[in-house]
C-alpha cells in the first residue's frame, strides 16, 4: 500500500490508518479512543501534498483513454500533443469555443510534448535542490527532517492530497538561519513553476469570519489583495522579464500543465475566472481564461461558489 489516502477505482477518496502513537509506540484501543465519536490514528502509508498557488509541468499524465500514468518522454505524448484537439482522441464532455480552440492550436503541435517534459524535469530538480539544501542548513538527516504544513480554506482535495503552502520545520524564526519562503513561493519567484490561484484556497494567512467575508469585492480585485500572494505574482512578473523559468527565451513552456490535463482527460475548462490586474466586476466564463494574458492575474472560481460572487455583484 503506497498511499494512506487515495481515490478508488470507483472515484471514491477513501483512507487507510490504525490505532494511533501513544507515547514512542502505538497505543492499546484503550489509549487512542478518545470519546463515543473520536480515535486517534495513524497513517498508513504516504500523503501527498499538493502546493497550493502553482502549477508545476507534469512529469506524467494520463493518456486519453488510459487509466495509468504515462511519462511525458513517451512518443505517445508526442503523438497526442501534435494534434490534440482531433476527434481520433475522443469527444470533449463539453464543446470548446473556437477562440480557444485557436489559442490552443497556437501552442501544440510537434515538439510540445518534448518541451513539456523539459520544463517538468526542470521543475523537479528545483523543488529537490530546496529541500536538500534545507536538509543541510538546519544540519539534519533525511530521517528526522520534518515538513510544516499551512493550509488555507480545504485541507484536502478528492484525490486525497493535502492542499498546502509547505516549507522546512523552524520553530525559530531565526534558528539556524532565517526562515525561508514556502517552497511554493521559492519556485514561483524562479518562474520554475506557473501560477494556479484557485478560489478560496488563495492563502492560509488571512481568516476571515465566514467564507461569503472572504469574496473579494467587486472592483477592488485590482486593490485588496494578500501581501505575500502580491510579492509572489510581483516576482513572477519579473522572472517573465528576465526569461528565466518557463520564460527562457530559447525554450519557454508552451503548454500550461492545466491546459495539457484539460486536453488529455477531454474535459472542458469549468472554472471562472477574475482578472486581478482590472477593477471591475467581471466573471470571466471558464473557457475565456486566455483572454487574461498573465497567469499571475488569473483567479480561478470553482463553480460551486459562483453564487457566492454574484451575491456579493459580480455577474458573469
Amino acid at each position: 500500500m503506497s498511499k494512506a489516502i487515495e481515490q478508488n477505482k470507483y472515484g471514491f477518496t477513501v483512507g487507510h490508518v490504525g490505532l494511533g502513537m501513544h507515547g514512542k509506540g502505538i497505543g492499546s484501543v484503550r489509549q487512542v479512543v478518545h470519546d463515543g465519536d473520536t480515535i486517534n490514528v495513524r497513517a498508513i502509508g504516504n500523503i501527498g501534498v499538493r502546493f497550493l498557488g502553482v502549477d508545476a509541468a507534469e512529469i506524467s499524465f494520463t493518456l486519453p483513454g488510459s487509466s495509468s500514468f504515462t511519462s511525458l518522454g513517451d512518443p505517445r505524448w508526442e503523438t497526442f500533443l501534435s494534434k490534440p484537439l482531433s476527434t481520433t482522441f475522443g469527444k470533449f464532455n463539453t464543446s470548446l469555443s473556437q477562440g480557444l480552440r485557436n489559442h490552443l492550436k497556437a501552442l501544440v503541435g510537434p515538439g510540445c510534448a518534448a518541451n513539456h517534459y523539459l520544463h517538468a524535469l526542470a521543475a523537479q530538480a528545483a523543488l529537490e535542490a530546496e529541500i536538500l539544501n534545507d536538509i543541510t542548513a538546519l544540519g539534519v538527516s533525511d530521517d528526522s527532517f520534518e515538513f510544516y504544513l499551512a493550509f488555507s480554506h480545504e485541507v484536502m482535495d478528492r484525490y486525497g492530497r493535502m492542499l498546502c503552502f509547505i516549507n522546512r520545520n523552524q520553530p525559530d524564526d531565526n534558528t539556524p538561519t532565517p526562515r525561508p519562503l514556502y517552497y511554493n513561493e521559492r519556485l514561483l519567484m524562479n518562474a520554475a513553476i506557473t501560477p494556479y490561484f484557485i478560489w478560496p484556497n488563495v492563502s492560509p494567512f488571512r481568516k476571515f469570519p465566514n467564507i461569503l467575508e472572504a469574496v473579494i469585492p467587486p472592483f477592488m480585485a485590482n486593490q485588496i489583495q494578500d501581501p505575500r500572494l502580491g510579492e509572489a505574482r510581483q516576482a513572477y512578473a519579473e522572472a517573465r522579464q528576465q526569461q528565466i523559468g518557463v520564460y527562457a527565451a530559447d525554450h519557454p513552456l508552451r503548454l500550461y500543465p492545466f491546459e495539457l490535463r484539460f486536453l488529455a482527460g477531454r474535459r472542458a475548462p469549468n472554472r471562472w475566472v477574475i482578472d486581478l490586474s482590472q477593477s471591475d466586476n467581471h466573471l470571466l466564463p471558464p473557457q475565456e481564461y486566455y483572454t487574461i494574458p498573465n497567469p499571475e492575474d488569473r483567479l480561478y472560481i470553482p463553480e460551486e461558489y459562483l453564487q457566492l460572487f454574484k451575491k456579493k455583484g459580480w455577474k458573469k
